[in-house]
């Protein structure tokens, strides 16, 4: 057989063979192509996006799920960046049809021939088709199905969307998955503000995210950015020069976290409960955007209250001692150890180096030395440095306000701080303890405890409602109630130990007399008192069946306190507290509006609930759940809040309160801010196992609780150790702001009453200015004391005596004039139900 003839057979051969081949390939993939996915979604593709929180005016708190992911349309993807990624991953992309013919024969045949996967092989559209519908086992069916995508992509969507797709969902390391995530992950800035060196290291991170980012491995992370520089070279995409200037940069990389510009871990806790508990996973993958109520500025406030207040009452107490010792002095080996320990709330952990006389030398975990001279570590009232720590003790250090290092320590004591707008129910700022990442557990909604005298402005407001004024006076004497039952006597005194005698209510409240707020109960009788305290949101059910509910010993959180005292606050309406304003999708629109009940005073629609029970206050608890139907974001029909108490009773009680922060326990309002709105009452339980204090204006109603969580005494009163917290917070709240509190309803009336006796004296006579609801005047004969004991001790004037000032400073006495814009009325005591007259 001639050569010619083999030949021209071969070739007949080799060209049947091929033509059967492609007819093969072609019939397979019209028949695989019907069992292809639907690649027309990827237009519309809706990538798992994080859920975000931010502040009411929109100051990033948290952000959860398991992706940190914000997509970018092709247009905002930076050209440089795109360059970088064909040069490096995909030379001919915008040449080839999905797949690379070439780059995949090269791929096959190096297989063959050596048994190594090589390079090439996969296009960035095969990619794509991978990462969203393929698994990741390696076999020759699922490359051929990947093939085929590829194809059929590419054939469908245009190479930009196809690029989008690819640069949005790639996984990048450190949870980053996109290009715009993982600029913000190890630069801190958007991708559009990135750098030709910081964008050659994004598009290098494909190949092995996980090993090559500049976190987990600096130098190949380097050394990858140089390949990818050199690519972009090479292909064309930039000139020797940029290139030389870019490969001479220093990798400049760091981990950046989320940027939360305010601290609120337990608003942002309490959002995600909420987020979860309505719309499921979900809520993590989406992109939802929630806006809370909370606003940053007073966030920050109530922040460094919270702090200031705690560390300086731990300063007040005793210096514990070191957390540990780290054994003899080895830089290495302590940095290492120091870095295992995590800062509280700015107290760094240190080890000591060196013990002078009166100063120490401490190391942080970056090797750092400070000096603490005596100034700084003589709180601790030791008479040396070495009296205080030795080398190799792990102490804590602060960084005061004007940049000192000071000795510090991990607080046992906790706090917590609520403030909401009494108008609505809002809440605008919330701290649940000292420090979130130490205990998650929120004192402020989950932490019931003993109000205390906290608790008597509502048991003075049932008292006004039934017709005692502020000018009603009561024995402040020695009283002893037997049990029927049992035989047990209950004797309730003073915490000062002393008796004032007969007092009018305005000086009873202002002085927190134990006594006559169990005379006034016990005179109202209990039965209706515990039936009116609903009006404030309290379930009479769990409140105490026995007089010990004048002294304040309901179980209560301190976002239940506060939002009993808005109703006083607002004039005497309603509101519930609620954290979430909105929520938006992805695409911004809005899903979900709050629809809070608020105060509108003119209002014809509020409902009159006066006197009444309005029912109990939904709380912000772990079983509310937010409407998610199509009617959530419907914009929200008038939501006016029921009106729940008279506005006479919440104006006497606000002016009682206004004594309070005037000359009373909680003197120290008006001494420090002088402002005359504020009202408020302190409140300490026995044994001085919680301190309060809440107090208002108008605008704003703020709580703050001081104690342990396993009860021990603070050994401090709430104007000690919770007022200053409130001051501090308050006064940065309202720095700048106009008065406002309640004005003078109608049917209250100003009259002029004996001092003493509280009996009005007439125009013309001499006496106290106090205010009166004028349907009670018809009742009002001067006096409404039960019958007095002997024993007496009241200051002549009827000067009430603040708590924290009598415990901190006895020879301080506090004058008892009352506020010029607040006095109050005068009228006999309705005869108390006889099956009242006991304490059980």
């Amino acid at each position: 057989m001639s050569f010619k003839k083999t030949f021209s057979r071969i070739t007949f051969f080799f060209f049947s063979a091929l033509i059967t081949v492609l007819i093969v390939v072609g019939f397979s993939y019209l028949y695989m192509e019907a069992f292809l996915p639907d690649v027309s979604a990827l237009h519309d593709l809706e990538l798992q996006v994080p859920l975000k929180i931010y502040t009411q005016d929109g100051s990033l708190l948290a952000e959860f799920g398991q992706m940190q992911r914000v997509p970018l349309t092709y247009d905002k993807i930076p050209p440089l960046l795109i360059d970088a990624v064909v040069a490096t991953e995909d030379q001919h992309f915008f040449e080839h049809h999905g797949v690379d013919i070439n780059g995949l024969a090269r791929a096959t045949w190096e297989l063959a021939i050596t048994g190594v996967k090589g390079q090439g092989g996969s296009t960035i559209t095969m990619q794509v088709a991978r990462n969203f519908y393929l698994s990741r086992e390696k076999t020759f069916g699922r490359k051929f199905n990947e093939i085929l995508l590829a194809l059929k992509i590419d054939r469908e969507l245009p190479k930009e969307k196809v690029m989008e797709l690819y640069l949005n969902k790639i996984y990048l390391g450190k949870r980053a998955y996109g290009v715009e995530a993982a600029a913000r992950v190890y630069f801190g800035k958007p991708l559009n503000q990135l750098t030709l060196p910081e964008l050659a290291v994004i598009a290098g991170l494909p190949k092995a995210p996980s090993t090559i980012n500049p976190i987990a491995d600096p130098v190949a992370a380097k050394n990858r950015r140089d390949h990818v520089l050199d690519r972009m070279r090479v292909e064309g995409f930039i000139d020797e020069k940029t290139y030389k200037e870019a490969v001479a940069t220093p990798l400049n990389a760091n981990l950046h976290p989320a940027e939360v510009t305010t601290n609120a871990p337990y608003v942002a806790e309490m959002v995600r409960n909420l987020m979860e508990t309505s719309y499921g996973s979900d809520a993590y993958t989406q992109g939802y955007k929630v806006y809370t109520t909370v606003n940053s500025a007073l966030q920050e406030d109530a922040n460094k209250a919270i702090r200031d207040g705690v560390l300086a009452y731990d300063k007040r107490h005793k210096f514990r001692g070191a957390e540990q010792n780290l054994g003899r002095y080895n830089k290495t080996e302590w940095e290492d150890q120091l870095s295992s320990i995590d800062s509280l709330n700015g107290l760094i952990p240190v080890a000591v180096t060196t013990v002078g006389d009166k100063s120490l030398t401490v190391m942080d975990a970056n090797g750092q030395m400070i000096d603490l001279n005596w100034p700084a570590i003589s709180w601790t009232k030791k008479k040396t440095a070495a009296d205080i720590a030795k080398v190799g003790d792990v102490v804590r250090v602060e960084k005061t306000d004007d940049g000192q290092w000071m000795l510090s320590q991990l607080p046992k004591v906790q706090a917590a701080l609520v403030s909401l707008d009494p108008n609505n129910g809002a809440i605008r700022a919330l701290v649940g303890g000292f420090s979130f990442f130490d205990s998650n557990f929120n004192r402020v909604t989950q932490a019931t405890r003993q109000p205390g005298s906290n608790f008597k402005p509502f048991i003075y407001a049932a008292a006004f409602a039934k017709g005692y004024t502020l000018a009603s006076v009561f024995d402040d004497a020695p009283i002893s109630i037997r049990n029927p039952w049992t035989g047990d006597t209950w004797e309730p005194g003073n915490d000062d130990g002393k008796f004032w005698g007969p007092v009018r209510l305005r000086y009873a409240l202002a002085g927190s007399r134990n006594t006559v707020s169990v005379r006034l109960l016990q005179a109202m009788g209990l039965k209706y008192a515990l039936d009116y305290l609903k009006n404030f949101g309290f379930d009479s059910a769990k409140l105490p069946n026995n007089l010990t509910l004048a002294l304040g010993t309901p179980e209560l959180t301190p976002l239940q306190l506060a939002t009993a005292y808005t109703v006083i606050a607002n004039g005497g309406y309603q509101v519930s507290p609620y954290v979430i304003d909105r929520v938006e999708d992805r695409k911004g629109n809005v899903i979900y509006q709050a629809n809070p009940k608020t105060v509108c005073e003119n209002c014809s629609a509020n409902a009159d609930n006066t006197d009444g029970n309005s029912g109990q206050t939904p709380g912000v608890n772990e079983d509310a759940k937010l409407p998610t139907d199509n009617m959530a974001a419907a914009k929200p029909s008038a939501n006016v809040a029921p009106r729940a108490i008279s506005p006479q009773v919440a104006f006497l009680v606000t002016q009682g309160m206004l004594q309070v922060t005037h000359t009373g326990t909680g003197a120290a309002v008006y001494k420090t801010l002088h402002r005359n709105d504020l009202a408020g009452k302190t409140g300490t339980t026995n044994d001085y196992v919680d301190a309060w204090f809440s107090g208002f204006n108008s605008d704003l109603e703020t709580t703050v609780w001081v104690g342990f969580d396993k009860n021990q005494s603070l050994n401090e009163y709430g104007a000690q150790v919770a007022v200053p917290i409130w001051l501090q917070y308050t006064g940065a709240a309202l720095a700048g702001k106009p008065e406002h509190t309640m004005a003078q309803p109608p049917g209250i009336v100003a009259m002029k009453i004996d001092a003493q006796t509280g009996a009005p004296v007439g125009p013309l006579g001499s006496g106290e200015t106090e205010y009166f609801d004028e349907t009670h005047l018809s009742k009002t004969a001067g006096n409404a004391a039960p019958a007095a004991s002997s024993s007496t001790d009241m200051p002549e004037g009827i000067n009430p005596v603040p708590e924290a000032t009598a415990a901190a400073n006895p020879a301080e006495t506090v004058p008892a004039a009352p506020v010029a814009s607040a006095p109050a009325p005068a009228v006999t005591a309705p005869a108390a139900p006889k099956e009242d007259q006991h304490l059980f």
